[in-house]
């Protein structure tokens, strides 16, 4: 398992725009992925999911990833948070 955590700093925290683009992203990957706010965890290769976390400016999301392309994977997921802003 890999994993990163990171302190979402835009003002709108993980709205629609980003959190789409991220999991459009995820989904090219064969391990399951994980966001997590506190102890709730959910998929982040389901749009829905993400957006229902609720994540906002200043709180913290944790990335997993578990499987055979799991580094691949974090290191898309960190690139695409810091791409867009979040």
């Amino acid at each position: 398992m890999t994993e990163f955590t990171y302190t979402i700093k835009d003002e709108a925290g993980m709205h629609a725009r980003p959190a789409g683009i991220l999991v459009k992203r995820m989904q090219q990957f064969k391990c399951d992925v994980t966001a997590g706010k506190g102890a709730k965890q959910v998929s982040l290769k389901k749009l829905f999911s993400l957006v229902g976390l609720g994540i906002k400016k200043g709180e913290t999301v944790h990335i997993k990833a578990d499987g055979e392309d799991e580094a691949e994977a974090i290191a898309a997921a960190r690139e695409v948070i810091e791409r867009e802003g979040l």
